[in-house]
């Protein structure tokens, strides 16, 4: 009997010590990180299974906003510089443990069974691909993908003659779909999204000097610990490998 209940102690010691360290983490991360994630998720949570993950994807902008307003993150990742430093700005004491985990390209994708042929930016007719339509985008008023899309055609003298015709999406992922489903004929998105879709083709590679880098820093915003043992996950061999296989660039 005294076995029995020493046992049964051991256990329940066991069941509340465990308890004890388990934390659900909240990542907020951009829209283009969804895929990739998900499945960097699965390897983490196969080795850490008392931490339980949730996603809230969206544009990066979005998600720093409602970080700056309290909103119960624990792990931010954007798709650009900007929106870090934000939030850096807006809430010092929530930035810890940053870091940049990855880069990303530009491209332009038309629907899969799209006649458009091109071997760059420059041979694309867009004024005659675009006469009755739009080019998917993100808005470059907020969405880093847009403002990379921007610069990038600013870069080609292209800026004036597509902006009337933008369809502003309020992330890559949704400019992506309005592509997917052929209601634009041409979109502006980074080369992972255009990897992770089956109805999309690459048209067109944009030149990384007409844009710059395309960085993703990422930090700890609250003071859980599991929060930590997440960002640093992303930086295993594990992580590395999903990234590469998804079509990002890792920091050199």
């Amino acid at each position: 009997m005294n076995k029995l209940k020493k046992l049964t102690i051991s256990v329940l010691f066991a069941l509340a010590s465990t308890s004890a360290w388990a934390e659900n983490i909240t990542v907020f991360a951009a829209a283009s990180m969804t895929n990739v994630l998900q499945e960097i998720n699965q390897d983490f949570e196969r080795q850490y299974p008392e931490d339980k993950v949730t996603f809230s994807f969206a544009s990066s902008s979005a998600l720093a906003k409602q970080i700056e307003q309290d909103a119960p993150a624990d792990v931010f990742i954007s798709a650009d510089l900007k929106w870090l430093d934000y939030l850096a700005k807006k809430q010092p004491a929530k930035i810890k443990n940053r870091t940049n985990i990855i880069k990303n390209a530009l491209v332009l994708v038309a629907p899969k069974e799209s006649e458009i042929q091109a071997n760059s930016i420059q041979a694309v007719d867009f004024t005659k691909e675009l006469a009755n339509s739009y080019l998917s985008v993100g808005d470059p008023s907020h969405v880093p993908a847009g403002r990379y899309a921007q610069k990038a055609l600013t870069y080609y003298n292209l800026w004036e003659t597509v902006e009337p015709k933008l369809a502003r999406a309020k992330n890559v992922r949704d400019a992506l779909s309005f592509v997917e489903r052929g209601e634009s004929p041409l979109g502006i998105v980074y080369a992972t999204d255009a990897k992770a879709s089956d109805k999309v083709k690459v048209v067109a590679i944009f030149s990384p000097e007409s844009y710059g880098e395309i960085v993703y820093p990422a930090a700890v915003v609250s003071e859980k610990q599991s929060a930590i043992k997440f960002l640093d996950f992303l930086q295993t061999p594990e992580a590395k490998a999903r990234f590469e296989a998804a079509g990002f660039k890792l920091i050199e």
